[in-house]
């Protein structure tokens, strides 16, 4: 090879080089991702946030930051391997320490968020360009987080309550499904961390979710209350009919007054709807009262024809 072919070559080399450069590390760069469901703050604040980017943690976020967060996708550290609390320090969880996007760090409690229920499966949705393998670790804020202070590590447990490996990625997400535990409530952040295995990557991202106050649930706990007022309407339904066959049981009730007497104070001192059969107490009351009136009769006809008898015998 000449002298003036090999200048024509390495000059040739030079300045290809360069332009194939970026598009071999445009390759990894392409591997990147973020929950949109539950919602990520840096999604969420993002231009293709919509209406939650212009919130006013959103605002305020891009204001801290600098910029907007158009890289949502990149929030990714290097060389992590699984110490994520040795590397990420207290307070910078949501940004992964990365100062490109600190204002996702805000310590607000107006975050845009996504309303989920305790103990059900929540479906997460993790947006990604080209698959990878990794694992999945989701974590929930401990019970009794403040939202209103800095995110450390200590308010999340040591250890995830759900862990996902290499799920399938199909139109450009990744979807998978994990029971929330069931003593939650109020505001809490899902922070999710994604440590791939075929990149030296370890994403980050933080999802604000809200779980029903307790104080809230009254709806659910008063519920059944209302069937026994139900029954009670249906049970005044079913006393009407009792009062409609009264004239049937007027018979038994040309017994003189003292008879009468006994039973009246039955349906006058009991409520109307009470479940207690009013024929029951009312029989026996009026069943002993027969043969005293029979008796009382015959000793008026007996002193009758007495008295008709002496009369006649004082004329003789």
């Amino acid at each position: 090879m000449s002298r003036t072919t090999a200048h024509r070559t390495a000059l040739a080399a030079a300045l290809v080089t360069p332009l194939l450069l970026p598009l071999w590390a445009a390759g990894p760069a392409r591997a990147h991702g973020a929950p949109t469901d539950p919602v990520s703050r840096a999604v969420a604040c993002s231009p293709e946030g919509g209406e939650r980017a212009g919130t006013a943690a959103c605002r305020a976020a891009v204001a801290a930051n600098g910029g907007p967060f158009t890289a949502w996708d990149n929030l990714r550290v290097a060389n992590v391997g699984g110490r994520d609390r040795q590397v990420v320090p207290d307070g910078k969880l949501c940004s992964g320490g990365l100062p490109a996007y600190r204002g996702l760090d805000l310590a607000r409690s107006d975050w845009p968020s996504t309303r989920v229920t305790p103990g059900a499966t929540l479906t997460m949705r993790y947006v990604s360009t080209i698959p990878h393998t990794g694992t999945f670790r989701m974590y929930l804020t401990k019970p009794g987080y403040d939202p209103d202070g800095p995110l450390s590590w200590s308010d999340l447990p040591a250890k995830p309550f759900a862990e996902v490996t290499d799920p399938p990625l199909r139109n450009g997400a990744y979807r998978f499904g994990a029971a929330l535990p069931s003593d939650r409530a109020g505001r809490h952040v899902l922070y999710t961390v994604w440590q791939n295995s075929s990149t030296p990557d370890t994403y980050y991202s933080c999802s604000d979710v809200v779980f029903p106050q307790a104080g809230k649930r009254q709806p659910q706990e008063t519920g059944p209350a209302r069937k026994p007022e139900r029954e009670t309407e249906q049970q005044k339904a079913r006393h009407k009919a009792p009062s409609e066959e009264s004239p049937k049981e007027s018979p038994k009730e040309e017994a003189p007054s003292a008879s009468t007497a006994v039973r009246s104070p039955g349906p006058q001192s009991r409520p109307r709807g009470d479940e207690t059969p009013l024929a029951v107490t009312a029989g026996p009351a009026s069943g002993p009262s027969a043969p005293i009136l029979a008796g009382g009769a015959a000793a008026v006809l007996l002193l009758t024809g007495g008295a008709a008898l002496a009369v006649r015998l004082r004329r003789r």
